[in-house]
């Protein structure tokens, strides 16, 4: 079969053919439901490590660290107002 009978029978672009993904980027499954946990909780302390950010934005989903970071943001707010209603409890006021 040559060339020209060949690219008339497939519908893809000839340059997205040899564009194969590497064995490595097909190996590396998304992250899990803890990585994006312990990934978001660095991140809003400031502690998340370059080796760890590297392997969040190469197999990371952004909708999972966009609905991490909310719910981490209503937890925290959460346990801010419980603390500071149990010390205003506590003091008397």
């Amino acid at each position: 079969m040559n060339d020209q009978s060949k690219s008339s029978t497939d519908p893809r672009p000839q340059d997205t053919q040899d564009a194969a993904p590497s064995p490595d980027e097909q190996a590396e499954p998304v992250l899990s439901f803890w990585q994006v946990a312990a990934s978001t909780v660095a991140a809003a302390f400031g502690v998340q490590s370059s080796q760890n950010r590297e392997r969040d934005f190469s197999r990371g989903r952004v909708l999972h660290f966009i609905i991490a970071g909310i719910v981490f943001t209503a937890l925290f707010v959460f346990a801010v107002v419980t603390v500071v209603n149990l010390v205003l409890r506590s003091a008397g006021a």
